[in-house]
């Protein structure tokens, strides 16, 4: 896509692509990354941009995954707008750096495709990287606010959404979408440009971050060690801190068909997509079926799924896994409501039917 982009204009293409355009047009500084399907039109179509000619934005293909999340440490040390993006084994890589990250409190962003799996697996689309991506994945007691965009739309918007929560918390972001998201086309219209940041403007953004020479700033050393035990555990306690502000102040999820519901179905990324179209069969056979989306899968939408225990006669988790983000809602209900779960695996995508009928059977049983 050579020609120069209109503010506002509509275009149509793949989430993998929205996400390359938002995160040169919100400023990112740079892309460290490594191909592997079904993200990679991710890089390649930052390479084709070639921001290094517009914007200043460096892309560049590492040598590994493990590499490029350790080129992110650095830049991200730097107080840069710094990212990655993968799919499941990829991230399962990554995942060391990734809590190193989180340990030193830096800001990033971590784009993650999914695919099925576990193992090499397949190249399909699957939402079993839940537990990788909510519940933090690597070693320590970590999470990351994890988004989870249901539309090529919301692919480029959550974009500039992480990078301003990565900064605001110190912390790493993911976007966590699953294969078909990342290849499915759909009109978008692109955020507007935000210029990077300049080095003094990152002094006052980051005062944190490791720029100039020691002759003219303080002396920041950037690491997640610490000598002493009790010196550990005060950063987990200032860590585990911001995750409860985070809690508290960062819960987005939507609502659709929810005010009038007898069920509930819970859903994230393509399976929510799916479970609208099932929501209108089952209203079509005069069932009030209402459909609670999680857009912030960490922070998980706790309250809202608690408040709906008390009016709801039962829910049922929709997954393209084993049943993962259903452990957190069983937590959340904590046994007021019966929940169930339907899911499929391997990346196989169900169909709105063939939720209904699963609904019918688990819950109208």
């Amino acid at each position: 896509m050579s020609k120069k982009i209109q503010d506002n204009e509509v275009l149509l293409m793949k989430g993998n692509e929205a996400i390359a355009h938002a995160a040169i047009r919100c400023g990112c500084d740079g892309y460290f990354g490594y191909p592997i399907t079904p993200q990679s039109e991710i890089m390649e179509t930052l390479m084709e941009l070639e921001p290094w000619n517009t914007t200043g934005m460096v892309v560049l293909q590492a040598e590994s995954e493990t590499a490029s999340i350790n080129m992110v440490y650095g830049a991200a040390g730097c107080g840069k707008k710094t990212m990655t993006s993968s799919s499941s084994p990829g991230i399962s890589l990554m995942q060391e750096g990734i809590s190193f990250i989180a340990g030193a409190e830096l800001p990033c962003v971590i784009v993650n495709v999914m695919r099925g799996g576990p193992g090499l697996g397949t190249i399909q689309p699957s939402q079993a990287d839940y537990f990788q991506s909510v519940k933090g994945g690597g070693h320590g007691d970590y999470k990351m606010i994890t988004l989870a965009p249901a539309s090529v739309q919301e692919m480029a918007d959550f974009m500039v959404m992480a990078f301003e929560l990565a900064f605001k918390y110190r912390t790493p972001v993911m976007v966590l979408a699953d294969g078909v998201i990342g290849q499915m086309m759909e009109k978008v219209v692109l955020p507007p440009f935000q210029p990077r940041w300049t080095e003094e403007e990152i002094k006052v953004i980051s005062p944190w971050a490791t720029l100039g020479k020691p002759a003219t700033r303080p002396v920041n050393v950037i690491n997640s060690l610490r000598m002493e035990a009790h010196e550990m555990e005060e950063l987990n306690n200032t860590l585990q801190a911001r995750y409860r502000e985070i809690e508290k102040k960062e819960v987005i999820f939507e609502e659709i068909k929810c005010e009038d519901a007898e069920y509930l179905l819970i859903a994230f990324g393509i399976s929510a997509r799916i479970c609208q179209k099932t929501v209108e069969l089952a209203r079509a056979e005069g069932l009030k079926v209402g459909l609670l989306r999680p857009i912030t899968l960490f922070p998980f939408p706790t309250e809202a799924v608690q408040n709906y225990a008390k009016k709801v006669k039962a829910m049922m988790s929709v997954e393209m896994n084993a049943g993962q983000m259903v452990e957190d809602v069983r937590l959340a209900v904590n046994g007021k409501v019966p929940v169930e779960f339907y899911g499929r695996m391997g990346g196989i995508v169900p169909a709105p039917d063939e939720v209904f009928e699963a609904f019918k059977a688990k819950i109208l049983k």
